[in-house]
């Protein structure tokens, strides 16, 4: 892999928590700062498209990450999203020629102790190099197919559907 967009879109993963509010609130990517601090070996560069939990994206914001990743030349992309609709979102962006997408986020904030949000980010990143052209979504360890998963919400996790 020479290069790896990275898009992000909000969610838990970039979730900060405001004293003064008593409130959580979507701040900046996240992952920037998590890839400089593990060293990583690649260059990459993100594109901020959105500040949303996901409950809150709309088919009009899944059109234009859509529209922003075709329209880049890297054939390997990673999402960063809120795990609520990300099932949602990877459908949309399904059958974008040439490229390898792998959409990712975290249960809980990357800014908190114990957060999953580094382990499914190098999950994302093995992934998005080793995989062919399509769309996948990486979560709790495990690399899915859009189309035959579901977040189980009770669970907390992701699992294969039928």
């Amino acid at each position: 892999m020479d290069n790896l967009l990275i898009v992000t879109t909000g969610g838990t993963i970039d979730k900060i928590y405001f004293d003064d509010k008593s409130d959580y609130q979507i701040g900046e990517p996240q992952i920037g700062m998590i890839l400089r601090e593990l060293g990583v070996n690649f260059r990459f560069a993100i594109i901020p498209i959105l500040r949303k939990d996901s409950l809150h994206i709309s088919d009009d914001d899944r059109e234009l990450i859509r529209a922003t990743i075709a329209a880049q030349p890297t054939r390997h992309v990673l999402v960063t999203h809120g795990t609520d609709t990300m099932v949602q979102t990877a459908r949309v962006l399904a059958g974008l020629a040439g490229k390898t997408i792998v959409l990712t986020g975290a249960l809980s904030p990357a800014r908190f102790r114990g957060s999953d949000a580094e382990f499914n980010i190098g999950c994302a990143i093995g992934a998005v190099q080793c995989l062919p052209e399509g769309v996948y979504i990486a979560m709790n360890g495990r690399i899915w197919d859009p189309a035959r998963v579901r977040k189980n919400v009770e669970a907390n996790r992701f699992e294969e559907i039928d």
